[in-house]
């Protein structure tokens, strides 16, 4: 398993990713990862539609609360896409967040139980046990097509980088 430093920082102090790093070109690792009521999510299962996955630490924060509303109210534009949004919180607080926050054009997913997306994507901040924050675009194939990790935890990521390229898909 590989480490690495010198991508992101939380609050200006460096953290290690821990996992595999994924790279632009190549076929999306497949992961499992748990929906909201506790039933696997498989990523194969979704490919032949585009795919872009928000990653965040914990949707209770501030600026991951941003992040998620934001791509919940972009995710409705974009014809044959799935937006997933993934952190490592529990089944039961992400549906207590998604309720209060009427998140209803995202798949909001948790890592938490054996963070299989952290670790075969390289997102898994050794330090906190949490997902460094992202953002991760798929093809209709299967195949990366971009990704982005914000080299500051605590800041959002470059939603119009990300939406254009997502566009031009």
């Amino acid at each position: 398993m590989e480490k690495r430093k010198g991508i992101a920082t939380m609050k200006g102090n460096p953290v290690t990713l821990v996992g595999n790093p994924v790279q632009e070109g190549q076929m999306a690792p497949d992961f499992t990862a748990l929906n909201l009521d506790m039933s696997p999510f498989t990523l194969s299962g979704e490919f032949g539609k585009k795919i872009i996955i928000s990653i965040a630490p914990s949707l209770d924060t501030d600026v991951c609360d941003l992040q998620t509303m934001h791509f919940n109210e972009e995710a409705a534009s974009f014809d044959n896409t799935l937006l997933i949004s993934i952190s490592m919180d529990l089944p039961s607080a992400l549906k207590r967040y998604c309720a209060a926050r009427e998140i209803d054009n995202a798949k909001v997913l948790s890592d938490h139980r054996e963070a299989d997306f952290g670790l075969k994507y390289g997102f898994l901040m050794k330090e906190f046990r949490l997902l460094a924050r992202g953002v991760v675009i798929i093809d209709e194939k299967g195949v990366l097509r971009y990704v982005q990790i914000v080299p500051e935890i605590g800041e959002q990521p470059d939603y119009e980088d990300a939406l254009s390229f997502l566009k031009r898909l």
